[in-house]
């Protein structure tokens, strides 16, 4: 009991200093995992009569490190393949195709853009090419009269939609869930309807709270440059993000292919010569693979952890808690889940990408409810960490552009997103449960 408590209250530790900062959640998650580790009794070395490694230096540390590498394989292609979509101007080009499909109607311009952010989230990923997409889309949104907060608001918005059917973030959830990666598609392209409904609906309100009704004019300093992507190549450059998505979900491909393939998509229809193309997959592979490694880090983290949780001395010390507190019946899951889905805020219990990850494989473990009604408690939760937590470096950044307050951002949105997350909860307990 008294190890229990003592796990209890690091949990709670460590969680109150990410969430003020004082230590970065790379650095949290795996100290969480080996302190655990050694309050619940697990030998730093040792093996069991079968000749297995169960101490804690092999077993999580040294085994946490590769346990999510499937995923962090999928994030670093993808995150190339967002960096030759950024290079290469198919990016840029989707983004002001989209802007002239909307006329001189604010209203219309917002939605195209909206939803072509929400396309290229699909793909890509990584600080760098929010950066990207944001410097060119935020300033068209406060341009046709969108206020700024309002404008971060919608961009945040359209991205956490688009991240939906993120392949590479599906990669990654099935390895904290232990299922397929069919399972996750299968629940996300409902979190991705949610997540739009709700992006549409902020979009309307906004418009309707601040009378922005007006008809805009280009400013009078904007360049007239020819754009990159012209006639028949251009077009098929620029269904780029489709293709990693068709191959995985209708031609079952596997993941990392399936961004090689539209990595070889996109050079065959944007290079101008062999030689060229070889330069570029060079350079991009670099630049993804930096854009790629706050991402791998925290996934390193997140496997020791995973490791640390599910270790067998650990659970038995923690599964009398779980026990207690788990919901047994679907109306008590529905509730549970509902209220604490803010909690995947500040890097909390139900962050997959801090605290939650462990806590779910926890609750797994306890065999009281189903791993799928597991994925669909956090990932309905998921949807308010991408897109309000103010500690993420997307809110972080969106907000400094703008020039507002991070936490306004947070305010404004959370009502939206945790109304996606009960009915991702509602609708995971009727399938699921």
């Amino acid at each position: 009991m008294v190890q229990g408590i003592l796990i209890i209250v690091v949990f709670l530790i460590i969680a109150a200093l990410m969430m003020t900062r004082k230590i970065p959640t790379l650095l949290a998650l795996p100290l969480m995992a080996v302190l655990i580790c050694i309050i619940a009794g697990v030998p730093a070395f040792g093996k069991d009569a079968d000749g297995n490694e169960i101490g804690w230096l092999t077993s999580v540390l040294e085994a946490g490190t590769v346990r999510m590498g499937s995923a962090i394989m999928a994030v670093i292609f993808g995150a190339w393949l967002g960096q030759l979509m950024n290079k290469t101007g198919v990016t840029e080009n989707l983004i002001k195709k989209s802007a002239e499909l909307g006329g001189d109607k604010p209203l219309v311009v917002t939605l195209i853009l909206s939803a072509a952010v929400a396309l290229l989230f699909t793909t890509l990923s990584g600080l760098g090419s929010i950066i990207m997409v944001g410097s060119i889309v935020l300033p068209i949104l406060i341009s046709i009269g969108v206020p700024a907060v309002s404008a971060a608001c919608i961009f945040l918005m359209a991205f956490t939609t688009g991240l939906a059917m993120n392949i590479a973030n599906w990669k990654m959830f099935s390895g904290i869930f232990s299922l397929d990666i069919e399972q996750i598609k299968g629940f996300e392209i409902w979190m991705l309807i949610a997540t739009a409904v709700a992006t549409v609906v902020l979009i309307i309100v906004e418009f309707r709270k601040n009378g922005v009704k007006f008809a805009f004019s280009a400013p009078a300093e904007e360049k007239k440059e020819e754009p990159k992507l012209t006639g028949f190549r251009g077009v098929m450059a620029m269904i780029t993000p489709l293709i990693p998505i068709i191959l995985v979900a209708v031609f079952k491909f596997p993941v990392c292919p399936a961004f090689i393939c539209g990595i070889i998509w996109i050079l065959i229809w944007t290079s101008k010569g062999f030689g060229k193309a070889m330069n570029m997959l060079t350079r991009t592979c670099y630049d993804g693979i930096t854009d790629a490694g706050p991402a791998v880090i925290l996934m390193i983290g997140i496997g020791i952890l995973f490791l640390a949780v599910t270790n067998p001395t650990v659970k038995e010390v923690l599964n009398p808690f779980l026990l207690a507190i788990t919901p047994k019946s679907r109306v008590a899951y529905i509730l549970f889940f509902s209220i604490l889905a803010p909690l995947a805020l500040y890097r909390g219990p139900m962050n997959l990408f801090g605290l939650g990850s462990g806590i779910a494989a926890l609750i797994i473990g306890l065999n009281t409810l189903s791993p799928m009604s597991v994925m669909g408690a956090f990932l309905s939760a998921e949807r308010i960490q991408c897109c309000g937590d103010p500690t993420n470096t997307q809110n972080v950044w969106t907000a400094n552009f703008c020039e507002v307050d991070v936490n306004a951002i947070t305010k404004k949105l959370l009502p939206y997103l945790w109304i996606v997350a009960v009915f991702g909860v509602i609708l995971s307990s009727v399938i699921y449960f």
